[in-house]
């Protein structure tokens, strides 16, 4: 388990003071798959390098398996370290040097035999899909294979915590996909914690199980997964599940009756849902935006309607939508205020 308490990070600039974290309380479970989302300056990158002391805290404690990470001695924080490893956007592999000899390098380091390593290097690049890579060099390997093999050198000491900061970001959408599939398989295949740290909220609704939201070095919403992404409550979490709606969605302000149909790992089916309630319920709607997306045979993402009539109407439309299985329906905020004032 890892507990942050009360963790600020401050730095100082010719400028001032810059509050990167501010009083950060979280606690990660054994075996989660957590993501930590925000936009750019949100404090994303600096709390997860607090996390295995890259940076110190300037206030609080990051606590790891019972151990406090801040007053631990140089040689015990190494050790730790082994056990909390990490990859990167930009993988960090040594240009000069073959996929298993950066695999074995770690091992190595830590006073691993030339054989025992040469042996387990070749199994995990086994694990992350690249057996017959091992005598290849980085240059010669797509983003996704680089970063496969950053994978398996994170996991040459058979860490219990794979810290991932935006390891995804310079990958095209395929090869996203399949790296996220294969951080998800060594998850469940070796009870791995995993911390995610990413801007981008279709990586955490693909992978995550719990998810912290940061802004301006706060955590302004944290939870589920399902339950944020059904019912976000900050600005932040909002922006980032509709972006094509900041700030409340402006661009429908003048729409009376709007709901807001979210699907949260609904299956996915050929059956146009909107026509199906006008057939079966009489019921019309007008689709204002939509931003989905399937991951296998599931549904994620939204639907806005506008539905035309009276609030009874409104009614009936949310009634039908909320009897589908992981389906959420929420009026628009404006809309409720407006009935509120009648």
């Amino acid at each position: 388990m890892i507990e942050l308490k009360n963790l600020s990070k401050h730095f100082e600039t010719t400028d001032g003071t810059v509050d990167a974290l501010n009083h950060i309380n979280l606690t990660i479970r054994d075996g989660d798959i957590y993501g930590i989302i925000g936009m750019s300056g949100a404090g994303k990158s600096t709390l997860v390098r607090c996390v295995n002391m890259l940076e110190r805290p300037t206030e609080g404690s990051v606590v790891v398996n019972g151990r406090d990470m801040g007053s631990l001695s140089p040689k015990e924080l190494r050790a730790m370290r082994r056990k909390i490893t990490m990859i990167f956007q930009g993988f960090n592999l040594l240009m000069q040097r073959s996929c298993l000899h950066n695999v074995m390098l770690p091992l190595r380091l830590s006073g691993v035999r030339q054989g025992i390593a040469e042996k387990k290097a070749q199994e995990l690049l086994e694990l992350v899909g690249l057996p017959d890579k091992a005598n290849a060099f980085p240059a010669q390997l797509s983003g996704g294979q680089q970063q496969r093999v950053a994978i398996a050198r994170a996991l040459a000491t058979e860490p219990d915590v794979l810290l991932c900061d935006e390891a995804t970001s310079a990958l095209d959408p395929k090869t996203t996909h399949a790296i996220l599939e294969l951080i998800r398989s060594i998850n469940e295949k070796l009870g791995i914690t995993v911390i995610v740290i990413t801007h981008q909220m279709s990586v955490v609704q693909e992978i995550c199980n719990r998810v912290a939201i940061l802004e301006n070095g706060e955590v302004v919403e944290e939870g589920e997964v399902s339950e944020i992404f059904s019912n976000p409550r900050a600005s932040a979490t909002k922006n980032l599940i509709y972006p094509e709606s900041t700030d409340g969605g402006s661009v429908f302000e003048n729409c009376a009756q709007r709901i807001r149909v979210i699907f949260n790992g609904a299956v996915a089916s050929r059956e146009p849902l909107i026509a199906k309630m006008a057939v079966e319920c009489g019921i019309l709607a007008s689709i204002l935006g939509a931003s989905t997306r399937s991951v296998g045979d599931k549904a994620y993402g939204y639907i806005l309607l506008e539905i035309p009539g009276t609030p009874a109407d409104m009614g009936r439309a949310v009634e039908y939508l909320s009897t589908m299985p992981n389906v959420t329906v929420q009026v628009e905020a404006e809309y409720a205020a407006k009935e509120a004032e009648a």
